[in-house]
């Protein structure tokens, strides 16, 4: 469906570097990044806005790298809407197809059938200067859909949003998806990603990094980057050593990880998620478990519950339930217990 090879842009001092990229008809394609990191200005390029300086890019197979962005089966939706405000919504939904001087009667009937889908038929009279963000954006993605695009396009569409809007909207382009629409959406949120996404691109200055099935990028990260923006905070550099016939991972600090069939890298880089450590007030006697001493040195309200950061020579950041933080008696300054099973860890190159 869209295929990029080798894309290269220079724009000022920031460089879009070998981006290679295929999203396959009917696909949600998650292009997740921090501000400046390029997601934007690759949306660019495939919309027509911009033109690389080497690459190509295909859609359906066709060669679109030089073609105006007009001519391409390609519609984008913009993070700041771009909608005209001397125009009704009705104006703004129906200005691509006056703009391609169809007839009246045409115009009308795919203009209430857009409104319909987004669910704004009841606002379709109303100046554009006073509406709420969600409608704000069904207005855009209207005027965006009723140009019936190959590909959709959406540069950060839920982060003016606030929460209830945002759920409303995810469920509308749940639906667009399924209903056959082939959308790429670019954010910073990894929220976003993990409730739309089929398949997720993590792009850091200038290149994608890592990309594949939500699951596959989050579980199994290749890098630091992209663990931090799954919620991993625990990460320990470690040698790798052979003890008594067991694989053992050991920090500066002596702090010692059992491994269970890991490949060492070549500057080891110990990772382990929040949400499989727990926190006990015992000693775990399982082998398979992985259970180290430590103090609690911090308890604070997180939106998983409780985050604790235990000191046990190295800090571990443990997500638990307050029943849990209630049922252990856990407060700053216990003696505890982490405990985590051998294959929850990961070990990446630290570079």
């Amino acid at each position: 469906m869209l295929r990029l090879i080798n894309i290269n842009r220079r724009l000022g001092n920031f460089t879009l570097s070998e981006v290679n990229l295929e999203v396959a008809d009917g696909e949600y394609y998650v292009l997740l990044g921090r501000s400046g990191s390029g997601k934007t200005q690759l949306l660019e390029l495939i919309a027509g806005l911009e033109h690389p300086d080497s690459g190509k890019i295909f859609l359906d197979n066709i060669d679109i790298t030089q073609q105006k962005i007009q001519d391409r089966k390609v519609g984008i939706v913009f993070q700041d809407y771009a909608i005209f405000p001397h125009m009704t919504v009705y104006g703004n939904i129906a200005y691509p197809l006056r703009a391609r001087k169809e007839d009246n009667k045409n115009i009308d009937e795919q203009v209430k059938r857009a409104a319909e889908a987004m669910n704004i038929t009841h606002i379709l009279t109303r100046s554009t200067e006073k509406l709420s963000g969600g409608e704000l954006q069904r207005v855009a993605l209207a005027r965006t859909l009723i140009k019936s695009p190959r590909l959709l396009l959406l540069d950060e569409p839920l982060s003016s949003l606030d929460t209830s809007l945002k759920d409303d909207l995810k469920r509308l382009l749940r639906n667009l998806n399924k209903a056959g629409q082939t959308i790429i959406h670019v954010t910073h949120d990894y929220c976003d990603a993990i409730s739309l996404a089929k398949r997720v691109g993590v792009i850091h200055n200038g290149k994608i990094i890592q990309e594949g099935s939500v699951e596959d990028v989050f579980s199994n990260p290749s890098n630091r980057f992209v663990a931090r923006y799954a919620g991993i905070r625990n990460f320990f550099k470690v040698n790798i050593l052979h003890e008594n016939g067991f694989l053992i991972g050991v920090t500066e600090h002596d702090v010692r990880f059992k491994l269970n069939g890991v490949n060492p890298a070549s500057d080891n880089l110990l990772l382990i998620k929040n949400d499989t450590i727990t926190v006990n007030d015992k000693l775990s006697e399982d082998m398979k478990i992985n259970s180290i001493k430590g103090l609690v040195t911090e308890i604070i309200p997180s939106q998983y519950g409780l985050e604790v950061t235990v000191d046990a020579g190295d800090l571990f950041y443990v997500n638990i339930l307050a029943s849990d933080a209630i049922k252990y008696k856990l407060v700053e300054h216990k003696e505890v217990w982490v405990n985590f099973p051998s294959d929850a860890i990961v070990i990446i190159n630290g570079n």
